[in-house]
């Protein structure tokens, strides 16, 4: 009778502990003793700034479209290029140096500017060297995408690339997928790329908190990770049933085997 109850309570123990609560599922759930959350909603990220193998996509215009000609090049090595291959093909890559080749304005660098400095940079230059101020000229400069891997507990693990200038990590996450059921929400990793080297950040996305993150918006070439829960290692199961189905097996298990060996 004693052994009974033993059982009955390392039963009701697993059952407690190895279902995933609603808590770890639900994504940027709200303090309750928080009155105004309208500071953290409005928290803008920091400009990026550039740094060694960003691809940069490059368009200048002017009342001269002959003189400009030379600085917009088309590349020619893969005509049927489109999309993310035609900026591969026609893009401006900053080097080891930090620097990009732009036709006639030879080496500019640029590691550790914004995009829109960048652009200011070589309006100034062509105003002085190439073209009056009546010429109006233009000069458009942007990120070729934000690149992002994401691996781990996610829907769609890999290499990603969304075109726009700026891109949450929600939004990172909803476009690969989603994180499983069995994914760790509450202690997202991010390797992010700095001039010095590489840093490991972490980001609990079932708190509204994170909103007010430096690491909420993601930047080029950030590796996400999302690390298994507890539950996963453990095996019985993501939801009630599941875990309630695997346990009443290896119970009844249990139980046969020790009914044989106490009949011997």
């Amino acid at each position: 009778m004693k052994f009974t109850y033993i059982l009955l309570f390392l039963f009701l123990v697993i059952c407690t502990s190895s279902c995933i609560s609603t808590k770890q599922l639900t994504y940027l759930q709200e303090n309750q003793s928080k009155t105004d959350t309208l500071s953290i909603l409005r928290k803008r990220p920091e400009p990026y700034r550039l740094q060694i193998n960003d691809l940069l996509s490059i368009r200048v215009k002017a009342l001269d479209q002959e003189t400009v000609g030379i600085f917009n090049p088309i590349s020619d090595a893969n005509p049927n290029a489109t999309g993310e291959e035609k900026l591969y093909y026609d893009g401006f890559v900053v080097n080891d140096h930090g620097n990009i080749r732009i036709p006639s304005l030879g080496e500019i660098n640029v590691l550790g500017y914004t995009v829109e400095e960048v652009r200011e940079k070589l309006e100034d230059r062509l105003l002085k060297d190439y073209f009056k101020a009546e010429a109006n000229v233009f000069v458009t400069v942007k990120l070729a995408g934000i690149r992002y891997t994401i691996n781990g507990e996610i829907g769609r693990p890999g290499s990603n690339i969304i075109y726009r200038d700026q891109v949450s990590i929600m939004e990172a996450i909803a476009n690969s997928g989603d994180i499983l059921m069995t994914g760790d929400k509450s202690d997202v990793v991010i390797i992010r790329q700095y001039p010095a080297g590489q840093k490991v950040h972490h980001i609990d996305l079932t708190s509204i908190d994170a909103m007010s993150s430096d690491y909420y918006f993601i930047k080029p070439n950030d590796l996400i990770l999302v690390n298994p829960l507890p539950q996963k290692s453990i095996g019985t199961g993501t939801t009630g049933l599941q875990s309630f189905t695997t346990i009443v097996s290896i119970t009844s298990a249990l139980i046969t085997t020790i009914l044989l060996f106490t009949r011997l």
